[in-house]
C-alpha cells in the first residue's frame, strides 16, 4: 500500500474563534475580541479580508424583494429604456418569488427554455456549496434547462488556442511547472506582462497559503535574471530587480517572432527537439522569413512595431538561448485584439530554445494571474455542487452576450463552427456583475433593454441590481457557513457565517429552493437536504476521494472543529509537460499530430483571416501605430484592482483609502501629464468614440509615455442612466474598451486594444452616486405588517 501523504489539522489556538474562508484567504474572527485576523501560517496575507465586516450592512445594502416600478404596474416586457432608471417597489417574498416562478413558467411555456439565459458569470463566493453559479445552474438543470456561457473573461483566448497547440488547458489554468521546479534551476525568467502581484491576492476557490511572491523570490535568490517586457514597469515587483523592456501595449506577438527569427537565423533553435516533439515548423520559418508575404519577422521589422530598440531584441535572443529560459506570459495579454497569437508565438519561441519539460524551462501562462499558480495540486479531488445535466445544448462565448441580446437570430462564427445566437426573454443572474465584466458598457445597457425580464439575486445596489426587473436580496459569504477549497493547494476549511443576514435576507440556495417549490421541483433540486447536510455531503465526498489515495480524513465534526486541514502531496514535482519530453510516443498530447503544433492544419482550414494557422502579428484595431492614435493618442489598460476583487465591496473601506476624492485614479507618464498641463490630484475627463468617464491623474514614470492605466473595479455611474453615453463619474474604464471578440477563433474580450485621449474636466466635480440605493417605493401592505420600519 501505498504511503499516506501527511494530514494537518491547523486549529487556532483560542477556542472561541470562527473561520472564514475567502477569495482573498482563509481568516479566523476572534469573538473575545471581535477582531478577524489572516490564517497564521500565511506567508504573505491580505488584509483586505479583515476589513469586510465593517461595510456589511452598507447604506446601499439591499434588505427587501423589490420590482422595478413600471414592470410590477405592467408586467413583462415593458422595459421602454427605463432599466436602469426607474425606481423599485419593495415586496414581500412571496410576492417576489411567485413573481419569479411566473416568469420562468411563462417563458418556458411560450418560448421554450432555449430562451432563458442562465450564464451567470462571476465569482460570487469561494465556497464550494454557497458558489451561485453552481446553484442556479443546478436548479435550471432540474427545470427544463437553459442557454449556458462557455470560456471566461479572464483568459477566453487562451482557453480556444491551447487545445489546438498543446491539446489542454494545462499550462494556462493548472499543471504549470511548480516553484520547486524552477528555483535553483531557471536561469533567465522573462516575463511578458510582468507577474503583478496584486492579482496573485485572490483565488476563485481561496487561497490559504499566498506563495507567488516567495516563489519569485526564491529564484531571484537562486541566482535566476529576469526580465520584464511591460508597458508598465511595476507589473513586475521592485525586490526582482528585473530589467524592463517597455513596449507598445498589443506589440508582444511581433517580438516574439522576432526572437524566433533571430535564433533561426542564429542556428540557436534545437532541431532535434523540433522534430521529435513539434510539427509545423517549416510552415512557421517560411512565416517568419517573409516567403509567402514578403516581410521579413526581424528584430528590426519588430522595433519599428514594438518600439523596443533592435539591439535590445537581438541580445536577448542571445540571453534566452544561452541560459536556461523560462517564458512566462500574463493572462491579461490575451485580453486584446488577437490575443491568441501572443500565446502560440511564446509556445514557438520555447519550443526552438527546446527545453520544454525540463526543470526551470519551457512556457507557463498565468503565473501571478492569481494565486496559487506554481504550487503543487491538492492530491484530493476536492468537491462541488453538482449541476446535473442541461437539456439545453445551447450556448454563447461569454463575451458575446451584447451580440447575443441585441442580435438575436444572427450567425457567428466560434471555433471553428458557425452558430447562431439565440431570442433570449428571460435572462436570469446571480452571482456576478456583468457591468463589471464586460465592455462597452454604454454598448451593455442598450442590450440590457432587450430581454422581456431580467431577474438578478444581489447584495448591494450597484448597476447590475440597477438594471434589472427583479432584484432578491442575497446574503454574503460573511453570513452563511460553507466549505471551501482551491485545486491549487492543498488545504481544505470550514467557512463560519460572522453575523446573521440580515432579516428578509436569504442566501441563494433558499430562494432557489423556495422557487423550486413553487415549480415543482424542490426535492430534486435539494436532494431532501438542507444547507448544514449539503456541507456535509460535500466534505463526506472529498473524504471518500481521498481514501481512494490511501489519505485519512477526519470526520467531519472534527473537520468543523479544527476549522481548517492541511493534505501534503507526496507525489513527486515535476516541470510541465515532462512525461511528454520523456516519451512523446507513450505520453502524446491531446492534438491531431500528438505533438506540439507550431502550424494547425486544422485551424488553417477554418479560413480564417483573423487567425491564420500558425502564429502571426495581425494589427489590432485599437493600438498606437493605429491612425485613430492621431486623435486618441494614449493606450488605456484597465488592469486587475489591487483593492478588491474585480468590482466585489467597492463600497468598501479598502476600496475608499485606494481612491483619490472618491474617484479612481488614472496612472499617467509625466510626459504625457506635462504635455496636455495637468498635475497630479487633477480631476479629469477620459473619453474615446464609446463613451467618457471621470478620474483623477496619478502622475508615475512605472507607464511607458503613451499609456495611462485605469483599474477595473469601480461601481459603473452614469451621470444621465436614461442617456445613452452620458458621462460616468465613478472611473469605470469598461465605457472606453470595445467590445468585439478577440478572433473568430476564439471571440474572447478585447479590453486591452483601447486607444482614449485625457483633458482636464472643467465645472464643478459631479457627485458620485453609485452608492447610495435607487429610489425605493415601500409598499403599502409590507408598511402596515412592519410598521412602516424597513428591517
Amino acid at each position: 500500500m501505498t504511503k499516506a501523504p501527511d494530514m494537518t489539522s491547523h486549529t487556532e489556538p483560542s477556542t472561541k474563534r470562527r473561520h472564514v474562508g475567502s477569495h482573498w484567504g482563509f481568516y479566523s474572527h476572534d469573538d473575545a475580541q471581535d477582531a478577524v485576523r489572516p490564517f497564521a501560517g500565511d506567508p504573505d496575507p491580505v488584509d483586505f479580508g479583515t476589513k469586510l465586516p465593517a461595510d456589511r450592512l452598507a447604506q446601499c445594502r439591499i434588505l427587501r424583494p423589490t420590482v422595478r416600478k413600471s414592470y410590477l404596474e405592467h408586467g413583462p416586457g415593458y422595459a421602454g429604456g427605463r432599466r436602469g432608471s426607474e425606481a423599485f417597489v419593495e415586496v414581500s417574498w412571496d410576492e417576489a418569488l411567485d413573481l419569479v416562478a411566473g416568469e420562468i413558467r411563462r417563458v418556458r411555456d411560450d418560448h421554450g427554455n432555449g430562451a432563458i439565459f442562465s450564464g451567470s458569470y462571476g465569482w460570487s463566493s469561494a465556497g464550494r456549496f454557497h458558489h451561485a453559479q453552481s446553484q442556479l445552474k443546478r436548479f435550471f438543470n432540474m427545470n427544463g434547462g437553459s442557454v449556458r456561457s462557455v470560456q471566461t473573461y479572464s483568459y477566453a483566448a487562451g482557453e480556444v488556442i491551447l487545445p489546438h497547440v498543446i491539446g489542454s488547458l494545462d499550462g494556462l489554468v493548472s499543471g504549470q511547472t511548480p516553484w520547486s521546479q524552477i528555483v535553483g534551476h531557471a536561469e533567465l525568467i522573462v516575463m511578458f506582462g510582468g507577474t503583478p502581484l496584486r492579482n496573485a491576492r485572490v483565488n476563485a476557490g481561496g487561497v490559504v497559503r499566498h506563495e507567488t511572491r516567495q516563489g519569485l523570490v526564491a529564484c531571484r535568490d537562486a541566482g535566476a535574471e529576469f526580465v520584464n517586457i511591460s508597458p508598465v514597469r511595476d507589473d513586475a515587483g521592485e525586490e526582482l530587480g528585473s530589467e524592463w523592456m517597455a513596449l507598445r501595449p498589443g506589440t508582444d506577438t511581433a517580438v516574439l517572432l522576432a526572437l524566433a527569427h533571430t535564433l533561426i537565423t542564429a542556428k540557436h533553435h534545437d532541431e532535434t527537439f523540433l522534430e521529435r516533439y513539434t510539427v509545423g515548423y517549416e510552415t512557421l520559418r517560411d512565416y517568419l522569413f517573409g516567403r509567402n508575404d514578403g516581410v521579413t519577422k526581424d528584430a528590426p521589422w519588430a522595433a519599428s512595431i514594438s518600439g523596443i530598440e533592435a539591439a535590445r531584441i537581438l541580445e536577448l535572443a542571445d540571453r534566452i538561448a544561452t541560459r536556461k529560459t523560462l517564458i512566462m506570459m500574463a493572462w491579461a495579454l490575451q485580453r486584446a485584439d488577437h490575443g491568441e497569437q501572443c500565446y502560440w508565438a511564446a509556445i514557438a519561441v520555447a519550443s526552438l530554445l527546446g527545453g520544454i519539460g525540463l526543470p526551470g524551462q519551457g512556457f507557463g501562462f498565468g503565473y501571478a494571474s492569481v494565486a496559487g499558480i506554481g504550487q503543487p495540486p491538492s492530491p484530493v479531488r476536492w468537491p462541488s455542487l453538482p449541476q446535473g445535466d442541461n437539456p439545453i445544448s445551447d450556448f454563447i462565448p461569454v463575451a458575446r452576450i451584447a451580440d447575443m441580446l441585441l442580435s438575436p437570430g444572427t450567425d457567428y462564427e466560434h471555433n471553428g463552427k458557425t452558430r447562431t445566437y439565440p431570442d433570449i426573454k428571460l435572462v436570469y443572474w446571480a452571482g456576478g456583475n456583468p457591468f463589471h465584466h464586460h465592455q462597452d458598457l454604454n454598448r451593455l445597457v442598450e442590450a440590457w433593454q432587450k430581454p422581456e425580464t431580467i431577474i438578478v439575486h444581489e447584495h448591494w445596489w450597484n448597476a447590475h441590481a440597477r438594471h434589472a426587473d427583479i432584484v432578491l436580496p442575497a446574503s454574503t459569504f460573511l453570513e452563511r457557513d460553507d466549505v471551501v477549497a482551491s485545486g491549487r493547494d492543498s488545504f481544505f476549511g470550514y467557512s463560519t457565517h460572522l453575523a446573521a443576514a440580515p432579516t428578509g435576507v436569504l442566501s441563494d440556495h433558499e430562494i432557489l429552493r423556495l422557487i423550486s417549490a413553487r415549480l415543482g421541483t424542490e426535492s430534486a433540486f435539494t436532494e431532501e437536504r438542507t444547507e448544514a447536510q449539503w456541507l456535509e455531503h460535500l466534505y463526506d465526498a472529498a473524504r471518500s476521494d481521498a481514501a481512494s489515495h490511501h489519505i485519512a480524513m477526519p470526520a467531519f465534526v472534527e473537520f468543523q472543529q479544527s476549522g481548517l486541514i492541511e493534505v501534503a502531496n507526496r507525489r513527486p514535482d515535476q516541470p510541465f509537460m515532462a512525461d511528454f519530453r520523456t516519451d512523446p510516443d507513450a505520453h502524446p498530447l491531446r492534438t491531431p499530430s500528438g505533438r506540439i503544433e507550431l502550424a494547425s492544419a486544422c485551424i488553417a482550414g477554418f479560413g480564417y483571416t483573423d487567425c491564420p494557422g500558425h502564429p502571426a502579428w495581425l494589427e489590432p484595431k485599437e493600438w498606437l501605430g493605429a491612425d485613430l492614435a492621431a486623435t486618441h493618442p494614449l493606450h488605456l489598460l484597465s488592469c486587475q484592482p489591487h483593492d478588491k476583487l474585480h468590482s466585489q465591496w467597492d463600497h468598501a473601506a479598502p476600496s475608499r483609502k485606494t481612491k483619490s476624492g472618491g474617484r479612481q485614479p488614472v496612472r499617467m507618464h509625466p510626459e504625457n501629464a506635462q504635455a496636455r498641463g495637468l498635475s497630479d490630484g487633477d480631476l479629469v475627463r477620459i473619453f474615446n468614440h464609446r463613451g467618457a468617464c471621470l478620474a483623477i491623474v496619478s502622475i508615475t514614470d512605472a507607464v511607458m509615455p503613451g499609456v495611462v492605466q485605469l483599474a477595473t473595479g469601480a461601481w459603473y455611474d452614469p451621470s444621465e442612466p436614461t442617456t445613452p453615453g452620458s458621462l460616468e463619474l465613478n472611473g469605470n474604464p469598461n465605457v472606453l474598451t470595445p467590445d468585439h471578440g478577440t478572433s473568430n477563433l476564439t471571440q474572447g474580450p478585447s479590453p486591452n486594444s483601447c486607444l482614449v485621449e485625457i483633458s482636464r474636466y472643467i465645472g464643478k466635480a459631479p457627485d458620485v452616486r453609485a452608492y447610495r440605493p435607487p429610489d425605493l417605493v415601500p409598499d403599502p401592505r409590507l408598511q402596515e405588517q412592519t410598521g412602516g420600519a424597513r428591517p
